[in-house]
């Protein structure tokens, strides 16, 4: 056994052992009645009063001091000081709960129970007098916990990026400030849905398999199901389903979806991701940059109780309406460089001058997304709509009402990155057979995130889908922006990671 384990695990499995033969269970089976909070104890307590309390939670440190101790309890709420004293926990046999368990076989990072009174000490602090303890689960790991040294300096913190994304279990534990992030998170989505459903927005859910991927540019996971004998995908986007949805009668659908995309990992992308989809009939795309506005400026409000946040070094306003420039407007500001009227080639000799790398397999849209993803998105900080694209971008959006060679669609620009991607969605089927055969072309010539067609959709929107207003807006990336997060992976629980070695 001792090939197997460190001296410190050993040491731990010694004192389970040992636990099991006076009789204790150290996980075991019945309810543990915890009724309070190490917050709601330190909220509620008064001096003087008698308020006895049932608490569960992770011990975090110990000073033994002959027949009395303190520790430190650490629950989910936080942590809150143990006074034991060896008289007063009971009497006859749970005194041994002291002499030969809590000073001798417990170690720091067991879970247990502890029933008592608080008081406050001499230093006015809140604490807990212990009556009674029980082992409620035994950590057989020692936590990486954070150690100091004679000048009071932390070293041995867990701090590397690496080990904390591949064991946030533990990383919650010695560094709770990580919870903040996630907390903040989930009252962003909390938020958001709360908008959408005010506007009377039904939420549904959507295929996560499906048999052909679509709704976006990407490369897919695909997978095989045997039963069926086919190949099936994991969804890149639902905005092909939900539009299905608006072609069978209803007004408003949304959906917080888990989709994946066959691509690079960085900080600012994981191959698993959240979005949210929205898709609401007789709408279109200016409509929906006011309801972009307004649902991220009250988010901001719901979170933090005002709309100008810093972000890294920057201190970015969500307070509406935001600023509204069109993509070649923005390409031409940030280089100089008037690209609107240029054809394929014209535009591959300008990225080449720009020196952005560029490939055969790139049609023209790609290449003006590429001058603009290199030379422009890193510089909007503020949240920016860059409106109208050349409707080779676009095979899902609505052909411009008044310009020739362009789009009704929007990307929301916000700290350099993208946020959200909305168009005045396409319901014509005649167009949208064409945009699909045009990806088809793009698809031979090499790109593989080109897409592909798909007849089912085709057929629905044949029998009439009414002019729809579309919105994806990423969950992480926001959550990004709203917690001053540096990396996609500090506001997901698990992110993907390489093998472990």
């Amino acid at each position: 056994m001792s090939k197997d384990y460190s001296e410190q695990e050993l040491v731990r499995r010694e004192s389970l052992q040992k636990l099991k033969e006076l009789g204790i269970n150290c996980y075991p089976a019945e309810e543990f009645g915890v009724n309070t909070t190490s917050a709601q104890i330190k909220e509620e307590f008064n001096e003087g009063d008698d308020l006895n309390v049932v608490i569960a939670g992770r011990l975090m440190s110990r000073r033994i001091m002959g027949k009395a101790s303190f520790a430190e309890i650490q629950d989910s709420q936080g942590k809150i000081q143990l006074y034991i004293n060896r008289d007063e926990v009971c009497e006859g046999e749970d005194k041994k709960m002291y002499n030969d368990v809590f000073k001798k076989l417990l170690d720091i990072g067991d879970i247990i129970g502890v029933e008592g009174c608080v008081f406050l000490t001499k230093v006015k602090e809140i604490s807990i007098r212990v009556k009674k303890i029980t082992v409620l689960s035994k950590s057989l790991r020692p936590l990486p916990l954070p150690k100091l040294d004679g000048e009071g300096n932390v070293y041995d913190a867990f701090t590397d990026p690496e080990k904390r994304y591949r064991r946030r279990y533990v990383d919650l534990v010695v560094n709770p400030d990580v919870k903040e992030a996630f907390i903040k998170r989930t009252e962003l989505t909390n938020s958001m849905r709360a908008y959408l459903n005010g506007k009377g927005y039904m939420e549904v859910e959507t295929p996560i398999l499906q048999p052909i991927y679509g709704g976006a540019a990407a490369r897919p996971f695909k997978t095989h199901h045997n039963t069926l004998d086919m190949d099936l995908y994991l969804r890149i986007a639902n905005e092909l389903y939900l539009k299905r949805l608006i072609v069978g009668g209803f007004d408003g659908v949304y959906e917080f979806s888990k989709d994946f995309r066959n691509e690079g990992m960085s900080r600012f992308h994981n191959p698993e991701f959240t979005q949210m989809e929205l898709y609401v009939a007789y709408k279109d795309y200016n409509w929906m940059m006011c309801l972009v506005e307004e649902m991220v400026e009250k988010i901001a409000l719901d979170l933090h109780g005002k709309t100008d946040l810093k972000v890294g070094e920057n201190t970015i306003s969500f307070k509406n309406p935001w600023k509204r420039m069109t993509m070649y407007e923005a390409i031409e500001e940030y280089t100089g460089i008037d690209i609107s009227q240029m054809n394929e080639k014209e535009l591959a000799e300008t990225a080449k001058k720009l020196n952005i790398v560029t490939d055969k397999s790139m049609g023209r849209g790609k290449l003006i997304d590429e001058i603009f993803g290199e030379k422009c998105e890193k510089n909007i900080i503020q949240p920016t709509f860059i409106t109208d694209y050349p409707v080779e971008m676009s095979p899902l959006a609505k052909k411009h009402r008044t310009i020739e060679g362009l789009v009704e669609r929007f990307e929301t620009i916000c700290n350099g990155k993208e946020l959200c991607n909305a168009f005045s969605e396409l319901n014509d089927p005649i167009d949208q057979r064409e945009r699909f055969k045009e990806q088809l072309e793009l698809a031979k010539k090499g790109d593989e995130e080109a897409m592909v067609l798909d007849e089912d959709f085709l057929r629905a929107i044949e029998y009439g889908m009414p002019p729809t207003a579309g919105l994806g807006i990423g969950i992480d990336r926001l959550a990004m922006i709203m917690t001053n997060s540096k990396s996609i992976q500090d506001v997901l629980f698990f992110p993907q990671m390489k093998a472990e070695k």
